[in-house]
């Protein structure tokens, strides 16, 4: 049985880099992120490599619960069996102390990395075979298991995260459904731009010195989870390039 897979702002970075780790192992692609444009072009390619799996794109900004709903309801008939679920569209806004931050800033991490979470995966659930290994992967993050200075509201917001993966585990136990949480340290995708608001130099930085982790080597992490037995259930895995220590401490060479 091909199984298919929802991945959550799959249009760059993580998202697509499970896309194509995913399409290689011949899963069905489930794929939506707010720039179609960019989904269609990873649509293209993948099809060119793997013409036997079967992708349809849609565009989704998973803040918005009407669209996630209606969406997710309108799908056709043949995307509304859905066997995993990667709920990856996340991002961070703004690098300053909490008196200083900027509210739009502090709003849309809320409502893209807890809120459009908890959404799509509302939405999903139902749809999940529960009789063929149904599983949900949270992204979450270094940032939601300890607080480094000018993170606040980033760190709550994966934090929440942590919090909603460990509730949604209990909820769903008796639906036999796996829920688990991949937490990255640094990786090297358009997080940091994101971060700094488009400032590539200030992104840059970041990285300067050290090899931090790929897209490709959470999307390889993820397949690992997705593929262990049955009866066996990754709950939380916490990943770090080799130069970082913790949030903050990073051996720069």
């Amino acid at each position: 049985m091909t199984k298919t897979v929802f991945i959550t702002g799959a249009s760059s970075g993580i998202g697509q880099a499970c896309a194509e780790v995913l399409a290689k192992e011949g899963y069905n692609l489930l794929l939506c992120a707010r720039r179609l444009n960019r989904l269609d072009i990873l649509k293209e390619k993948l099809n060119s490599i793997y013409p036997h799996i079967k992708i349809h794109t849609f565009e989704l900004d998973v803040r918005d619960s009407e669209q996630v709903q209606n969406q997710i309801n309108g799908l056709p008939e043949e995307w509304k069996t859905i066997h995993v679920l990667i709920n990856n569209a996340g991002l961070s806004q703004g690098l300053d102390p909490i008196q200083d931050g900027d509210i739009g800033d502090w709003d849309r991490m809320i409502d893209t990395n807890v809120k459009g979470l908890l959404y799509v995966s509302k939405a999903v659930i139902p749809l999940m075979d529960t009789a063929n290994g149904a599983h949900i992967v949270n992204l979450g993050s270094i940032a939601g298991k300890e607080v480094y200075p000018n993170g606040n509201v980033y760190c709550a917001s994966k934090h929440a995260v942590d919090a909603l993966t460990k509730a949604m585990r209990i909820d769903l136990l008796s639906k036999g459904i796996k829920v688990t949480s991949i937490d990255p340290g640094m990786v090297e995708t358009e997080f940091s731009e994101v971060r700094f608001h488009g400032d590539k130099e200030r992104a840059k930085s970041v990285y300067t010195g050290v090899q931090p982790l790929t897209g490709t080597d959470i999307a390889e992490t993820i397949l690992f989870v997705i593929t262990r037995p049955a009866h066996v259930n990754i709950n939380d895995l916490l990943i770090m390039p080799t130069a970082q220590a913790t949030g903050t401490i990073v051996n720069r060479k």
